[in-house]
């Protein structure tokens, strides 16, 4: 599963370095399903970011891999 997410985190990062912003993995628990992910950039203090986090990053992720519940930023 973390191989997976870091595939598609490397395909979703082009359109928010567009923006001045970045994601970087923190980590998996495949158990739970759960990706915790680090904003970077412009996307730390953008007020939009929550929505990028569940209705961008996650929606990708929820519909590409297998066994993911949900992703948190920390």
């Amino acid at each position: 599963m973390e191989e997976e997410v870091k595939k598609i985190l490397e395909e979703i990062r082009p359109s928010l370095q567009a923006d001045g912003g970045d994601v970087k993995l923190v980590g998996v628990d495949e158990k739970t399903g759960i990706v915790q992910v680090k904003l970077q950039g412009a996307c730390q203090h953008c007020p939009m970011s929550a929505i990028t986090l569940k209705d961008g990053i996650g929606r990708v992720l929820k519909n590409k891999v297998r066994g993911f519940k949900d992703i948190e930023a920390v």
